[in-house]
């Protein structure tokens, strides 16, 4: 075997580590756009139950405005949380925290509804505050699919080596959807 064998392996041995790496970057800068476009589809669907959510309310707030026409501040305020809720353009931790206010406007209207006996029992009322329930529990499930969506794509970018690649790509922490604890009860009326 020749000096020139040797250098052929060599090279050989040198180009086999390099297409790894390529190899290795290539899957992971794919697995992390993957991860990122799952984060955002599951917002989506994050959004489109907090539209409906947000689309229930002003039915919801004419039925009771119909008997409980004493308690306008209840009303207002409903429809004030609302209004913001439903504004586009907040981040996931920006809408959380807007989605808690409208949570517990919901809850005090409720609260309102049960000093109304006639309005406990109409049949509009009692439907929207099903559907409401309904939305509520879709809401919650999109948050635990899409939270968990972000603990594995951050998980990816902050973990050696894939941050490396991450930071060459410009991918970034996405953030978590959380409720605080009062608004992750279902606001609810006892019959």
């Amino acid at each position: 075997m020749g000096p020139t064998a040797g250098i052929s392996i060599a090279l050989l041995i040198i180009l086999a580590f390099v297409v790894i790496v390529v190899i290795w970057a290539v899957a992971q800068y794919n697995g992390l756009v993957r991860l990122r476009n799952l984060v955002q589809e599951s917002w989506r669907q994050i959004d489109v139950e907090l539209q409906r959510r947000h689309d229930l309310i002003p039915n919801l707030v004419e039925t009771v405005k119909g008997y409980a026409t004493h308690e306008r501040s209840t009303l207002d305020e409903v429809t004030e949380a609302r209004a913001v809720a439903a504004a586009p353009g907040s981040s996931p931790a920006e809408q959380a925290q807007q989605e808690n206010v409208l949570t517990q406007a919901l809850g005090r209207l409720f609260a309102v509804a049960e000093a109304y006996p006639d309005l406990k029992a109409n049949q509009s009322f009692l439907q929207l505050q099903q559907e409401l329930t309904n939305t509520e529990d879709r809401v919650a499930a999109g948050r635990r699919f899409y939270n968990a969506n972000v603990r594995t794509l951050n998980t990816r970018i902050e973990t050696f080596p894939t941050n490396v690649l991450a930071g060459m790509f410009s991918f970034t922490r996405s953030e978590y959807f959380e409720t605080v604890e009062a608004a992750r009860q279902v606001p609810g009326v006892q019959f």
